[in-house]
């Protein structure tokens, strides 16, 4: 599963992040994983600053409220993020099938 809603009134989402892409944007679900496109570099944590800015607009989340959990350094993260209705949509909605 690429998500996960234990923990009350958050969601951890499982993230595979595709760094120097032309733009950044959400690809599917694939192998138990978010993919999604960032446009920075994986150099000096450009990569993951881009990608909870990303996540940050994307579902109107304070960046300050992404949290890593694991996977800095990789790929593949772990990323947990407040419930609200826009994560709600996106998981249960056409994104989430």
């Amino acid at each position: 599963m690429w998500y996960d809603e234990k923990t009350e009134g958050y969601v951890d989402l499982y993230i595979s992040a595709r760094p120097n892409s032309g733009k950044n944007a959400f690809a599917g679900i694939y192998d138990d994983s978010l993919k999604i496109y960032i446009k920075a570099p994986a150099v000096e944590g450009a990569a993951n600053k881009e990608l909870v800015k990303f996540l940050s607009k994307s579902f109107k989340i304070p960046k300050s409220e992404i949290l890593f959990l694991s996977g800095e350094t990789g790929k593949r993260k772990r990323i947990r993020l407040p419930l609200n209705e826009k994560v709600e949509e996106f998981i249960h909605g056409k994104q989430g099938k």
